[in-house]
């Protein structure tokens, strides 16, 4: 894992101006640093890297990375899990390598296929690949986007980078907000690609690719060159599900397999889930357990706690597994070193706890397994059955629902962890609304409906008839098929810019590398062409999988009802936070510069302080948003 940055630009520019963007990376690669910096085609350009060492710790696969007539440079963020295959076709093609990087492969790849390659990589990656004598800079980033980059570009630059704050070091980026980007931030809880939340900066999609030629004028495209694909195949209508769930373990294991390569220790993340519990048990068959390092952590609140359950599947595979105990006041004190380091604002508040197991897995491994990607492919989220039941009683008149609506509210505000109070009243807003629309507005911190409240007056009638959810209207062929829709939706929303960038920041804040074996593209395909039925049956997430794994785990474990890494926040923004929360929002830029009424801070702070509502979501969405704001300067 590492961090990538760089430049093209016609105006004349310093060469400390890489060190200082590639500085701005350190903590995604302490190991080692790079940079290249030389007048091309009239244009200054540079390439930056950070190294956190994985495959092969020698000098020869630093980077950037050149090929022996330095006509082609390389600078590369992520793993190839197939480079042994790919390496093995550029030998039969006459080439000779000097590492044992995939680095090295990537590099000469790139050279003897170009932007064909991509259809063969099975890693997470994003990378630079500068073509010196065709004047041409090629980005790219892998299939589910496991690893950022952000990029941007004018008549006179173009500049890009693993995180933002690396490209504010660039003299031709002036950190500016994108209004439109902040209004779905905020009813999202993250920033949606291809937009950032800053005005000409954007990010880089998944699955896609851009080509910069500066050889003659400047020319910019992007490509796409790979997307989920959903659609079920016929072949498994005519599948015994005992040989399906055959298939599916025989992949998943080969994935883990894949990812344990490695010349540094690895460890696994394990929480007691189904998910990161299949690791574990399949990776017993591959390795001896003892040697597997398995990690966790415990609360003193008793509805966050998941700690016996990771306990129990250590115990089942003899694992050499690491627990630490932590109470809120531990978590507590991560929050301003998570909010100091993060480079995009997410309101996705279990970064705290992502971060807090980072660190601590760090202390002994410098990889780690986990279990992302797993609800988004086997339908394991609740908002799944949330659809199923949402379907069932849409035929209610409206006079009913609105009565089921204001007895919902009177229900009291509970501080547990997915309380039932907080799940009937969200379950409740959401309906009479389109599919996706109706799972965005249970996800998000907040909808359109809150606008006339939320925003100033002015500002109020600038975005009134944005439509915040067009980008969840998707083309998916099985128009009835809600499963398949809403899993589509979560793999290219959701599963890129919220709970992979999570993963990412949390772990490279503490260089950590982690690495997902459900979203191997191999595996990933193949899950994604079943038919829904076998991912959601009878009220059942995950069908098939628990099905599959009924014979490598406990049912304690496959069956217990799902829990996220949640923490005490509805507590805190009453007690503990209320004071930090209160003087951030008293001094607020937004409200300074007219975005927000300030109003409304005091009102959703009055009514959680007085527990006549739970607003964590929308406290702590506009909290993180602000206290970004005021660290990077940020112009609204």
């Amino acid at each position: 894992m590492c961090g990538i940055t760089g430049f093209v630009s016609r105006n004349a520019v310093n060469g400390e101006v890489i060190k200082d963007m590639t500085g701005e990376l350190y903590h995604r690669g302490p190991d080692a640093g790079g940079t290249f910096f030389r007048k091309i085609n009239n244009c200054f350009c540079g390439l930056g890297h950070r190294r956190l060492s994985i495959m092969d710790l020698s000098n020869n696969a630093a980077q950037p990375m050149f090929d022996r007539t330095e006509n082609y440079i390389l600078s590369f963020n992520g793993e190839i899990y197939n480079y042994p295959e790919i390496k093995k076709d550029l030998l039969t093609a006459g080439y000779d390598f000097k590492s044992n990087s995939d680095t090295e492969i990537l590099l000469y790849g790139l050279i003897e296929y170009g932007t064909n390659l991509l259809q063969r990589l099975n890693g997470m990656f994003a990378f630079a690949f500068l073509d010196v004598r065709a004047g041409e800079l090629l980005i790219a980033r892998d299939r589910f986007g496991q690893k950022p980059l952000f990029y941007g570009f004018d008549e006179c630059n173009f500049f890009f980078a693993s995180e933002l704050k690396s490209l504010f070091k660039h003299p031709a980026v002036k950190p500016e907000i994108s209004e439109e980007s902040l209004v779905r931030y905020l009813c999202f809880e993250y920033c949606l690609a291809p937009d950032s939340l800053i005005k000409n900066i954007r990010k880089l999609e998944p699955g896609n690719f851009a080509v910069f030629n500066f050889k003659d004028e400047f020319q910019f495209r992007t490509e796409k060159y790979w997307s989920p694909d959903l659609i079920p195949d016929p072949c498994f209508n005519n599948l015994p599900e005992k040989k399906i769930t055959s298939l599916i373990l025989e992949k998943l294991k080969n994935s883990i397999g894949k990812r344990m390569m490695s010349d540094v220790p690895i460890g696994v993340f394990l929480s007691g889930g189904i998910d990161s519990s299949a690791i574990p048990a399949l990776l017993s068959e591959i390795t001896e357990t003892k040697k597997i390092k398995t990690f966790s952590l415990g609360f003193k609140e008793a509805s966050f706690d998941e700690s016996s359950h990771a306990k129990l599947v250590a115990k089942i595979f003899g694992t050499d597994h690491h627990h630490k105990i932590l109470k809120s006041s531990d978590l507590l004190d991560y929050i301003p070193k998570i909010i100091d380091k993060l480079d995009e604002p997410m309101a996705d508040s279990s970064i705290i706890p992502t971060y807090a197991l980072s660190e601590f897995t760090r202390k002994h491994v410098t990889v780690a397994l986990g279990g992302d990607g797993g609800d988004e492919l086997f339908a394991g989220y609740d908002p799944f059955l949330a659809h199923f039941w949402a379907n069932k009683i849409e035929f209610l008149p409206d006079f009913l629902l609105k009565f089921f609506r204001e007895q919902a509210n009177k229900i009291p505000v509970s501080d547990k962890n997915m309380s039932l109070d907080f799940k009937i009243k969200s379950f409740l807003k959401g309906l009479r609304y389109p599919l996706l629309e109706r799972n965005q507005r249970w996800m998000g911190a907040f909808s359109s409906d809150d606008f006339r409240d939320l925003f100033s007056e002015l500002f109020y009638k600038k975005v009134k008839n944005s439509d915040v959810y067009d980008s969840l209207n998707f083309n998916f062929a099985l128009k009835d098929d809600y499963i398949a829709r809403v899993a589509e939706a979560y793999q290219k929303t959701y599963l890129p810019d919220d709970i992979l960038v999570k993963v990412d920041r949390a772990s490279m804040m503490n260089s950590l590398e982690v690495r997902s074996p459900f979203l191997d593209v191999e595996f990933a395909e193949f899950v994604n062409k079943l038919p829904s039925r076998f991912k959601f049956r009878m009220t059942t997430r995950k069908y098939i999988l628990k099905k599959a794994l009924e014979t490598k785990l406990p049912d304690s474990i496959i069956y217990r009802k799902k829990k996220g890494f949640g923490i005490p926040l509805t507590q805190w923004l009453r007690e503990e936070l209320y004071s930090e929360i209160k003087s951030t929002f008293y001094s607020s830029r937004l409200a300074n510069s007219g975005i927000i009424n300030p109003r409304y801070y005091k009102k959703i702070l009055n009514e959680h302080l007085t527990r006549k509502k739970d607003n964590r979501k929308p406290i702590w969405t506009l909290y993180i948003l602000e206290k970004w704001l005021q660290k990077n300067d940020i112009i609204c």
